[in-house]
């Protein structure tokens, strides 16, 4: 798959989240590496999401990954803090504003269970 390709999906997937009540302004760069490699943004602010392909460099997180776990982070197959312990997922800045990305996924993909795999897999 594409870096294209991928960015799309994911970018599919992460416009279904409702940020309406997310107030505060969250800035998220991630890094894919492996063969879709890539960067992208994701911002909320004011209430509205913005998914971008491009380096926020006044970024308050940055997430580096794989592109298989960061389709499973999209869809919520897998959990972001489970990710980060489990060192799939590694994380530089903010950890607290960081923490807010499992919150908007489950506003979109629903709640996963304790071990972190959603419960439809």
């Amino acid at each position: 798959m594409s870096y294209a390709e991928l960015f799309s999906e994911i970018k599919a997937e992460l416009m279904n989240a409702d940020v309406s009540g997310i107030q505060e302004h969250l800035a998220y760069q991630f890094n894919i590496t492996g063969e879709s490699s890539g960067i992208f943004c994701v911002e909320v602010k004011e209430g509205k999401l913005y998914v971008e392909p491009y380096e926020y460099y006044d970024r308050d997180a940055m997430f580096t990954c794989s592109a298989e776990v960061l389709k499973k982070l999209a869809d919520g197959r897998l959990n972001p803090i489970l990710a980060f312990t489990t060192q799939r997922l590694k994380v530089e800045g903010d950890f607290g504003k960081a923490a807010r990305l499992k919150e908007l996924i489950e506003s979109y993909a629903g709640s996963t269970d304790e071990r972190g795999e959603n419960e439809a897999e």
